[in-house]
């Protein structure tokens, strides 16, 4: 139990400092203005995402109203 607590703890501060890198890609998509269509991309993927899943669920609801 000490062993991966120990370990849990390795990788906690594993990864507060490779958080604190810089990332040179975001870097450069936000200079060239380029970062607001991946955010854009990523938006229109989100919200079709949740619409598609709001319409299964409409329709599961449906079906178990049924029977």
């Amino acid at each position: 139990m000490r062993s991966f607590l120990l370990s849990l703890l390795a990788l906690f501060v594993s990864l507060t400092v490779s958080a604190q890198e810089n990332v040179q890609m975001a870097d450069g998509l936000r200079a060239e203005g380029k970062i607001y269509v991946v955010v854009a991309v990523m938006l229109v993927i989100f919200i079709s995402v949740a619409l598609y899943l709001f319409s299964i669920d409409k329709k599961v609801k449906k079906l178990e109203k049924d029977k």
